[in-house]
């Protein structure tokens, strides 16, 4: 291979890995170099705003930090495996409860469901635990209450657990269908590191300091982490500086703010194309609810983006059937929507 061929391929390959890897970065810096050449002043402002959310949230960014590390580091996450035992209806309490209330590695749920459905785990349980890991687990619920309240962290604990349910139920109605038989789509495995908990259930070792090799986990697990959460906050908390110094509060206050179904309509299907990421999603939230949006519509914003947002969609679409995929999509938008009914007529109490 030629010199000039090599000096061609290699800055092309960098790009390409720094925009796979690093891209929420790249963006951040893009804006505020984008503000500091046509408008310098927001470009500090936002700075600063960015940083003084950062370090206001410190607190609950260490405490979350340590709660997925502490999982990992455990074994706490094999204890998933054993929420999928036992009779239809309390597999599917379990799985909704598993969902949303248990922290899990970062390989991430989707090859946990490809290994739940290839081990003929009925499609109900897995379901009632697919709708509501997205939503909430116990590093979610404090960054949740650090960000926004403790009322709103309990609501989506709730809510997550509660669409699990709703899903879960809907489905073990729907269960004689031909067309539920086989929801994995031709050719999709049984999953990675991530099923393996569930395939292979390994005892969770609580004082994890007595082991090299799970002390080493927990560091890594902790610095992946805060690297992670960094980078989707940093870009979240300017996205909110530009939001309150671009977005008049009449506007939101318009469009979702006030009582009855269309604030809460809107922001869930809103929450689709919107949402980022679970993090991100909180700050942006918690700054559209200060210009007036309705404490419903923000609920449904961030039940229905978890579930729903492009990427997971995606995700799910290449896993599952298309009746299967629809299901899914049509089970967290109704839930979504429910939810925020449901928190908007409590907060008016």
């Amino acid at each position: 291979m030629s010199d000039a061929t090599i000096s061609a391929k290699g800055p092309i390959s960098w790009i390409q890995y720094l925009w796979r890897h690093e891209r929420v970065w790249i963006v951040t810096v893009l804006i505020l170099a984008l503000l500091a050449i046509f408008d310098p002043g927001q470009a500090a402002s936002s700075t600063v705003f960015a940083g003084k959310a950062l370090l206001h949230t410190a607190p609950y960014l260490i405490l979350s930090i340590s709660i997925a590390a502490w999982a990992g580091a455990t074994g706490a996450d094999n204890l998933i495996a054993r929420a999928f035992t036992g009779a239809p209806l309390l597999m599917i309490l379990m799985g909704a409860l598993a969902g949303g209330l248990s922290p899990f590695c970062s390989c991430g749920v989707i090859p946990l469901i490809a290994a739940l459905l290839a081990m003929r785990v009925p499609l109900s349980a897995v379901m009632a635990f697919w709708l509501a890991s997205p939503i909430m687990d116990p590093s979610m619920f404090f960054l949740t209450a650090g960000m926004l309240d403790l009322e709103f962290a309990i609501a989506k604990t709730l809510a997550a657990i509660g669409l699990g349910l709703f899903g879960g139920l809907t489905i073990h109605a729907l269960s004689g269908s031909a067309i539920l038989a086989n929801p994995l789509r031709e050719g999709v495995g049984n999953g990675g590191c991530g099923a393996s908990a569930v395939r292979s259930p390994k005892p969770v070792v609580w004082q994890f300091w007595t082991q090299p090799e799970r002390r080493a986990r927990f560091a890594r697990d902790a610095l992946k982490t805060t690297l992670f959460l960094s980078k989707w906050l940093t870009l979240a908390f300017v996205l909110e500086s530009l939001m309150l110094a671009w977005v008049p509060a009449e506007t939101v206050t318009a469009a979702l703010g006030g009582e009855g179904l269309m604030p809460i309509f809107v922001a869930t299907l809103v929450g689709v194309p919107a949402y980022l990421n679970g993090y991100a999603a909180l700050p942006l939230v918690g700054g559209l609810i200060d210009q007036g949006m309705a404490p419903g519509a923000g609920l449904a914003f961030l039940v229905a983006g978890g579930v729903t947002s492009i990427p997971a969609a995606m995700a799910v679409w290449a896993l599952a059937r298309p009746p299967v995929f629809a299901l899914y999509i049509a089970l967290s938008l109704t839930g979504a929507f429910a939810v925020g009914l449901l928190f908007q007529g409590w907060s008016v109490i």
